[in-house]
């Protein structure tokens, strides 16, 4: 069903609309066969490659997106996933009785869990600041993170592009900010490498974390943990192994826990350089064109499913990268993204917001909220489908001028 001249480079059924590449990526086919020509050389020789090559692999990976991502290769380590990256610093760090660590409603549950359970551990709590959805202005998310400050504060975790509400959050400014006020910031930038531009050391938080098999669309469990220069020595791995006491001269404590936690294939975050050239290749502009491609589908497509659902988009242009979130209707019938897959074929995500680690025990969820994607191998026609399914469940959707929601307006 995808038109996009570009769909073939990916091995997606060609019978579903698939609009969630936000929750777990696609990998396109060469990316695929460079990995599986790297698993093919580390059976061929598994000392040779793991002792003696892997080394040298990391780095050469590590070089490479380092640069994508405006970092120092020095201050960055692979590891599985962000939800991984994110419990590394927590399970780190250490925090008082009646420490604070904020965080906001838009916010990953998996990493509010992970909040939650150290906060518990150490006798800390979780602060979670509200910040509205639909939105107007990016400033609402400064404000309401800065007023949720107090001097108790010890630890921000802020994303960068929230995962439920697919929402640009002007981070650099709020780390700036947050760190005027003696607190360092944990960025979760799971969705940032690949899908808008992204530069580490200017925003400069003390830690970050982002998937690459995401946007920059590597295989499956390769993403890296960014540790600012200043911060490096208070961060172990989660696994302790003989990095520990690695007597290399020369190779600082964090590389060698890092690079080797024990067994495990290594190929995704090796196959990290193949997929920025790979991707980067699909159009002549690089990915400068193809992330500014993705946007700009991705705003058409927030057009055409507002419409669909007779209400504004509910966040500024500005605030939009390849992905959008809108709030549903209260009259939609249960199981919207099932009956999506199943009597349209169409691939896309429906949660509730806020997430159930965001709300205390007397909250409940705001709404449930659609969330498209943009990628390369998606097009214009893909959107219209879901717009005229959207409609074909609630008929009075498509009554001319019916309007459900309130606009951000």
């Amino acid at each position: 069903m995808t038109g996009s001249a570009l769909a073939a480079h990916w091995g997606l059924d060609p019978s579903v609309d698939f609009l969630n590449h936000g929750s777990f990526g696609a990998c396109p086919r060469e990316v695929l066969a460079s990995q599986a020509a790297l698993r093919d050389r580390m059976e061929a020789e598994p000392v040779q490659f793991l002792w003696h090559d892997l080394d040298g692999l990391l780095a050469t990976s590590r070089a490479a997106l380092a640069a994508f991502i405006g970092a120092n290769p020095d201050d960055l380590a692979f590891v599985a996933n962000a939800t991984t990256g994110v419990n590394t610093v927590l399970q780190s760090l250490h925090f008082e009785p009646g420490d604070e660590l904020l965080t906001t409603d838009h916010e990953y549950n998996a990493i509010l869990n992970a909040a939650r359970a150290v906060a518990m551990r150490d006798g800390a709590r979780v602060v979670v600041a509200h910040v509205p959805f639909p939105i107007r202005d990016p400033a609402e998310v400064t404000a309401a993170v800065l007023g949720a400050v107090t001097d108790r504060t010890r630890l921000a975790l802020i994303s960068h592009v929230t995962s439920p509400t697919a929402l640009i959050f002007p981070a650099a400014e709020l780390v700036r900010e947050l760190a005027a006020r003696g607190v360092d910031t944990l960025l979760d930038a799971a969705h940032s490498p690949g899908m808008v531009p992204l530069d580490l050391n200017a925003i400069g938080a003390a830690y970050a974390t982002g998937n690459a098999h995401k946007w920059i669309c590597a295989p499956k469990g390769s993403a890296f943990l960014h540790i600012r220069r200043d911060r490096r020595d208070l961060i172990r791995p989660l696994i302790v192994s003989h990095g520990a006491n690695d007597t290399r001269s020369g190779r600082p404590r964090f590389r060698a826990e890092f690079d080797w936690t024990g067994t495990s294939d290594p190929t995704a975050a090796l196959s990290i350089p193949d997929a920025l050239r790979f991707v980067g290749d699909l159009l002549p502009g690089g990915w400068p064109e193809l992330m500014a491609a993705n946007r700009e589908l991705a705003l058409t497509a927030s057009g055409i499913v507002g419409d669909a659902l007779g209400i504004e988009p509910p966040a500024p242009p500005s605030m939009i990268g390849a992905m959008a979130a809108f709030p549903l209707p209260a009259d939609f019938p249960d199981e919207v993204d099932v009956r999506l897959f199943h009597e349209h074929r169409i691939e896309v995500p429906v949660t509730s917001w806020p997430v159930p680690a965001a709300l205390g025990l007397d909250e409940w969820p705001q709404a449930n909220l659609i969330r498209i994607s943009a990628q390369a191998y998606n097009d214009r026609s893909q959107y219209e489908r879901l717009a005229e399914a959207l409609r074909t469940m609630v008929p009075t959707l498509a009554q001319p001028g019916a309007s459900r929601i309130a606009s951000a307006e």
